[in-house]
């Protein structure tokens, strides 16, 4: 066995090892919110990054789609922690309202100003948040996977333009920009490392 087949076949190990390890601690994640398991599958993805760059070309052992099922486990199970920990890194904790979104306080309008109200009425903004992630790093990680990376730009828009009426409280779209890029982030990451071993 020559040293270019022996370096092949730890790169290939490294992968399959690394890539089902960052799966395994994304589902853990994001059944057990724990910062401590999204570190441990950022870390296990990055190796996992690494060996699929350095694969010199696919293999021949028909491992396709056991990466590409693990590759889609880590892009969408991890994506949500992701998102959560940069939200919460970045603004701090923030109160959930009753369907997943969160609560804004808007503006008292001119009229109510006049009266002599201070504060406006509170509602909930950005419901939905969880599920429309999900459908987000589904379309994103199979965007990549499938060679289309032009996609994301349509993901974006499409979640962009759905969520425009929400958008007006700047709490609203600190927490839509910061989550929104947190996780593709993190789809695009798990995918890069399928589409790199596949390549």
């Amino acid at each position: 066995m020559n040293l270019a087949a022996v370096a092949e076949a730890v790169s290939w190990s490294a992968l399959l090892c690394s890539l089902a390890a960052a799966a395994v601690l994304s589902v853990l994640a994001f059944l057990r919110p724990h910062t401590v398991y999204l570190w441990y599958a950022a870390g296990t993805l990055g190796v996992a990054l690494t060996a699929a760059a350095m694969l010199g070309e696919p293999s021949r052992l028909g491992f396709a789609p056991v990466i590409t099922i693990l590759g889609f486990t880590v892009a969408v199970f991890g994506g949500s922690p992701a998102a959560a920990t940069a939200l919460r890194l970045a603004m701090g904790s923030v109160a959930p309202g009753i369907h997943g979104g969160i609560i804004v306080t808007e503006r008292p309008s001119a009229d109510e100003q006049r009266q002599g109200v201070t504060t406006g009425a509170r509602r909930e903004v950005l419901r939905g948040g969880l599920t429309i992630g999900f459908l987000e790093r589904i379309a994103s990680a199979g965007a990549i996977i499938a060679g289309f990376p032009e996609a994301l730009a349509i993901v974006v828009a499409v979640k962009g333009v759905g969520r425009f009426t929400e958008l007006e409280a700047p709490e609203a779209r600190e927490r839509f920009i910061i989550g929104t890029f947190a996780s593709l982030i993190w789809a695009c990451g798990a995918a890069l490392v399928v589409h790199l071993a596949l390549r």
